[in-house]
């Protein structure tokens, strides 16, 4: 198998579970009010809505925190022996639902579970002042949920049950924009079983393939197929680990992750530069790329529209396909746990994920887990 885009004209068929992108990322963590300081301080989000005791919902707090397309709930339980907890117990902090949205929800819901997904919520309809919500949702890999979220009928903040969060802390926006992309880990032989899933459940198609040989050093290597929907407005590669002679970066997520789960959020930007410059400048680490992978870069993408010495001072990798290039770069671990990080992505016209530039990640990835002691 080696890496194919697909660009052959698809038949044209009716799209039953049509997605117009993600509502929102959610995450269990330990300390939801510290962690929107957090996202705040470092990514430039604003505070958006929040729900708890004050609200009503007397089991746990969610922060909801924004920037531009791009939404966070930052959800934490008040108490013990409970999901929430359970799951930060195992996983540490770690996204627990990719939040899509749709015009009926509760259909999206019966086409997927007719079709052999697991009922995480059956239809549920949430209203106030402002009008209704329809939540449903289904399970995925490992304890990851997707929730499909129907808010035409509601023009409140962010949804019943939340107030307006109002705070007198707002940094500036660093530029990101919206999800590109969300990449799940799961186990030793599983991508094939969770590609089907979302071919079969929910109409994906497999645009993107690699296998050991795309992606692989000296050391170790991964499986990864790219999942989208019929739009394209939502995107999950799904990665496995592969042989190598030593333990693969999908191997180390697994293992502290304890099970199956979201890898990386890819998010958008129109000015990398810019924004990572803000990032760094905000205390957001990222992986050090080394300077010879700048010596021959452009004998392999060609003319950029850029200069190349502020995108190798900041340690952006760039990549091209036929469509046009991109530029990419991945955060360190934002938990103690190498777990969770993410990517920051601006495309100029390119459609595919940075296949030249996997080389040089997975090493960079390899020198952070050789530090940890996890090779």
């Amino acid at each position: 198998m080696s890496s194919v885009l697909t660009s052959e004209v698809m038949p044209q068929t009716v799209d039953f579970l049509p997605l117009h992108g993600t509502d929102y990322v959610e995450f269990y963590v330990g300390n939801a009010k510290q962690a929107a300081h957090f996202y705040k301080t470092a990514f430039g989000f604003q505070s958006l809505a929040y729900a708890g005791p004050e609200t009503g919902v007397m089991d746990k707090v969610s922060y909801v925190i924004r920037q531009n397309k791009l939404t966070f709930v930052l959800t934490t339980p008040l108490k013990t022996n409970n999901a929430i907890a359970d799951h930060i117990y195992k996983h540490g902090d770690g996204v627990k639902v990719l939040a899509l949205m749709v015009d009926d929800a509760t259909d999206a819901w019966k086409q997927t579970t007719s079709r052999g997904a697991k009922t995480y919520l059956e239809p549920k309809e949430l209203s106030d002042n402002n009008g209704k919500v329809v939540l449903s949702g289904i399970h995925t890999y490992g304890d990851t949920v997707h929730l499909f979220v129907e808010r035409k009928n509601y023009n409140g903040i962010f949804m019943p049950g939340f107030k307006k969060w109002e705070s007198e802390y707002n940094p500036a926006s660093t530029g990101l924009l919206y999800v590109d992309h969300c990449v799940g880990n799961v186990g030793w032989n599983q991508m094939n079983v969770w590609v089907k899933f979302y071919e079969e459940v929910m109409g994906f198609k497999n645009i993107l393939s690699f296998d050991d040989k795309d992606i692989s050093t000296e050391y170790s290597a991964l499986m990864s197929k790219v999942m989208s929907n019929g739009n394209g407005y939502v995107k999950f590669p799904i990665n496995e680990p592969a042989e190598g002679k030593k333990k693969s970066q999908v191997e180390e997520f697994l293992d502290f992750y304890n099970g199956e789960g979201v890898q990386h959020v890819a998010i958008a930007t129109l000015d990398i530069v810019e924004t990572v410059t803000q990032l760094k400048e905000r205390g957001v680490e990222f992986l050090k790329i080394p300077s010879s992978y700048y010596e021959t870069v452009l004998d392999r993408v060609g003319k950029i529209d850029e200069d190349l010495q502020p995108l190798q001072d900041l340690g952006i990798l760039i990549d091209r396909d036929d469509e046009g290039y991109l530029l990419q770069i991945f955060s360190k671990p934002l938990e103690d746990r190498p777990t969770l990080f993410f990517e920051i992505i601006q495309r100029k016209g390119a459609k595919s994920f940075g296949k030249g530039n996997f080389k040089a990640l997975f090493e960079a990835l390899e020198r952070e887990q050789e530090l940890r002691g996890n090779l």
